[in-house]
């Protein structure tokens, strides 16, 4: 539904809920850290909330407003809107994304949504649009209190009569079903780890794709009596789950990331734009990786990356340019490999966005790629080829988003000042923590 305007979409929602019997609209939109929000109305109260929203207390939202302040407003996007199918005709139910407003109708800068559309917004004005194509992994455990793994699979193996492959079926036809375009499916590196790919559309309608792929996965595995986690290194000692990002700019119906005559096939806007993401990348991983598990992740050695460098071939760097095909110009992007999939990516992709436009519009020199194995360099070496590192830590990652005027001015001082004060008391928490792994090593020595 994308594609109507405001007013076609709404007459096209009324009419869509009274032909299908539709009793209960879902309304969603997350917290700061991007955890689905929902409540649900009756048909009855549909065309007054498509007018003027539905009320609730921002308070209680994580990253929201004060308990002084705390009317809002869910204001239902009816060009998201779905009917969710195999329902009872007389139960039929429907989803919108919702917009969050204050009482007197003006955008609430605290939504994560608004701070996405900000930044497109900017884009635009530059004459761009984001399109992005997140690889989200993830795993299926037996439960929620256990790593067991239902598998023992790598990279694309097939085991006969797999649950997993039947799950991955399952939820990729849902995905279908809801609109979501489907275009890989398979096993991934780690046991009983797996990978759906959406097709690649424009940021905002990712990020809401995103949202109800992870309920959609998590949903799917339920029904079947397994757990699937996003969490980004549930199992030690194999690969943790990435959310690869593919990432192209375009201006109208051309790529703006093309150039047939560069030898990379790389245009001086995607250049910058990539020189922008290595430069800023260490001041972002807070916002692309929000979780004290996140950096367990980002170590040397399971194909998550740590250096900042970029290369066509290799995917031990942070960004990756696909091999270019003749013809296919308009799939001309590049790759950042370092967020993973537990982010919320309303954020995510306003600040990556944010990073790439920084190079753009200052014209940031593009170092030469590194195709060589970086984590078999020296230290020497990679300093003297002046690649640095991501943060190793989550406190190292916000103390480099707490000094960062270009995250900031991409979140908005609300949303910039609650997610750095949400993140330095998990921080806190989880510093304070006596491990199974230190009572094990020194409680029997010390």
């Amino acid at each position: 539904m994308k594609d109507r305007g405001p007013m076609d979409a709404k007459e096209h929602v009324l009419k869509t809920v009274k032909e299908h019997g539709v009793k209960f609209i879902r309304l969603w939109f997350t917290d700061i850290l991007g955890f689905l929000k929902s409540f649900a109305i009756t048909v009855e109260e549909l065309e007054a909330a498509l007018e003027d929203g539905m009320g609730f207390d921002g308070s209680s939202i994580e990253g929201y407003a004060r308990i002084d302040e705390s009317d809002m407003l869910a204001v239902p996007d009816p060009t998201t809107f779905i009917l969710i199918p195999c329902r009872p005709k007389e139960h039929a139910v429907a989803t919108m994304f919702c917009d969050i407003k204050k009482p007197g109708g003006e955008p609430f800068e605290g939504d994560p949504r608004y701070v996405l559309k900000r930044n497109l917004k900017r884009a635009a004005g530059l004459g761009y649009t984001l399109y992005v194509g997140p690889e989200l992994e993830y795993f299926y455990f037996e439960d929620s209190t256990r790593t067991q793994a239902l598998d023992a699979g790598g990279y694309f193996d097939l085991t006969p009569l797999d649950v997993a492959t039947d799950l991955r079926r399952e939820t990729s036809l849902a995905l279908e079903e809801l609109g979501i375009g489907v275009e890989y499916s398979h096993h991934e590196v780690a046991p009983s780890q797996h990978e759906i790919d959406m097709r690649y559309t424009d940021a905002l309608s990712m990020a809401d794709n995103v949202m109800t792929y992870r309920l959609v996965v998590k949903e799917v595995a339920l029904r079947n009596g397994v757990y699937a986690t996003f969490m980004p290194k549930p199992v030690f000692g194999v690969n943790g789950s990435g959310m690869h990002t593919h990432q192209s700019l375009f201006k109208g119906d051309k790529n703006a990331f093309f150039d047939e005559s560069d030898k990379y096939h790389l245009s001086k806007v995607a250049k910058c734009y990539i020189a922008g993401l290595l430069r800023h990348a260490p001041e972002i991983t807070a916002i692309t990786n929000q979780w004290v598990n996140s950096y367990k992740r980002l170590v040397p050695g399971y194909e998550a990356p740590v250096y900042l460098s970029w290369a066509r071939r290799n995917r031990a760097d942070l960004i990756r340019i696909p091999e270019y095909k003749p013809g296919r110009e308009e799939a001309t992007r590049i790759e950042l490999r370092s967020p993973d999939p537990a982010c919320n990516p309303y954020l995510a992709f306003s600040v990556m966005l944010a990073a790439g436009l920084e190079g753009i519009e200052k014209g940031y020199e593009l170092p030469e790629p590194v195709e060589e194995n970086v984590y078999e360099m020296s230290d020497e070496e990679r300093q003297k080829r002046g690649i640095g590192t991501l943060p190793g830590s989550l406190w190292e990652a916000i103390e480099l988003t707490e000094k960062s005027e270009l995250v900031r001015k991409a979140l908005g001082d609300h949303v910039f000042l609650n997610f750095v004060k949400n993140k330095k008391i998990e921080w806190d928490t989880y510093r304070t923590q006596v491990t199974d792994y230190e009572l094990k090593r020194y409680l029997p020595i010390l």
